[in-house]
């Protein structure tokens, strides 16, 4: 099987943020997506779209499509902020902004029935955008170790919320979609399904965080399993290496700006949503699921010399029977049945 990788060339000699790699835009633009047709009506929800991070580049780039896109956020007021922006492009489609906190289950449901509502239940891409990385150790609202609580169990919670309308909404002509932002830091972790929560080991916050993007991919992986005989699809990312708020708890992002070799791998926020984007919208990518996308392309196994912001995904990132019982395990703390 030929692998996907349409912007190889551009990946090969890289030059740092804003150098020939594509960026969101362009890959709508390069799909001839811009205003289409097809995609006038299409509903697609993106969590995570607060100012500075992936996820405005991520909607401003699909509403080009002329699609209805909703934003959840957790804060409205810089949500709008982000919807005037976009707006400003005068493509049709809507831009609709959803209070949602991934950290509580309570806000997840009411986000959720707040966006059925306004959607009219219909749902044909749902981007797990959001997240948070590296934080002192924490709980959400409903116990949980706050990495695992909030980029894991709050997608997998809003997913099962949102189940039905992507079903109904799923075609053979066009799958439904699940697209999960995770990260290369998964290569540094593992599941341990005993102690998702680090009640019995000491915290550290880039174990805790590469343990929640391993998640993120599992949760990809055992949904498309699950799912992909209804016409609904999942794939898991890692967008590559992007300063943005997400870097807030790190000691000092400097030091990636002072070392040549790992500044020219960084990209954009516009750069680093394209394999988001690629994710939800290419045409090759139809009717395929159950993969891991980094650079914009199918991603190929790492190897125990890449470096820690190289791409590529590591042996545990595909693992059946652990991705089941993460799925089992996660609709246990969520308080859901199947």
């Amino acid at each position: 099987m030929t692998r996907l990788a349409p912007y190889a060339e551009q990946h090969r000699v890289t030059q740092g943020p804003g150098d020939s790699r594509p960026t969101a835009t362009q890959i709508v633009e390069d799909q001839g997506l811009v205003a289409s047709p097809s995609w006038t009506g299409r509903v697609v929800l993106i969590t995570g779209c607060s100012p500075g991070g992936l996820g405005p580049e991520t909607a401003k780039a699909i509403h080009l499509t002329g699609a209805d896109v909703f934003m959840a956020v957790r804060d409205v007021a810089k949500g709008k902020q982000v919807a005037d922006e976009i707006l400003a492009d005068g493509k049709p489609g809507k831009i609709d902004v959803t209070q949602m906190d991934l950290g509580s289950l309570k806000s997840i449901r009411a986000g959720a029935e707040e966006f059925l509502r306004k959607s009219g239940s219909k749902l044909n891409v749902l981007i797990n955008n959001a997240g948070i990385m590296a934080c002192p150790k924490g709980k959400t609202e409903d116990g949980f170790e706050l990495q695992l609580g909030t980029n894991h169990l709050g997608h997998f919670y809003l997913f099962h919320l949102l189940k039905g309308a992507l079903l109904a909404s799923a075609s053979p002509s066009f799958n439904s979609r699940v697209v999960s932002v995770a990260s290369g830091g998964h290569r540094r972790a593992a599941i341990n399904i005993d102690n998702l929560n680090f009640e019995h080991t000491e915290y550290s916050p880039l174990v805790a965080y590469g343990q929640s993007k391993l998640a993120n991919i599992h949760f990809a992986n055992e949904l498309d399993r699950r799912y992909q005989s209804q016409n609904l699809r999942a794939v898991s990312l890692h967008p590559g290496g992007i300063i943005t708020p997400l870097a807030r708890y790190l000691p000092s992002t400097q030091h990636l700006r002072d070392d040549p070799e790992i500044w020219k791998t960084m990209k954009s926020p516009a750069q680093g949503a394209a394999t988001t984007v690629w994710a939800a919208v290419a045409k090759e990518l139809e009717g395929k699921g159950g993969i891991y996308l980094d650079e914009v392309a199918e991603a190929e196994p790492s190897t125990p010399d890449t470096p820690y912001y190289g791409g590529g995904y590591s042996a545990a990132a595909f693992d059946p029977p652990t991705e089941k019982r993460l799925w089992t395990e996660s609709l246990k703390l969520t308080s859901l049945s199947e």
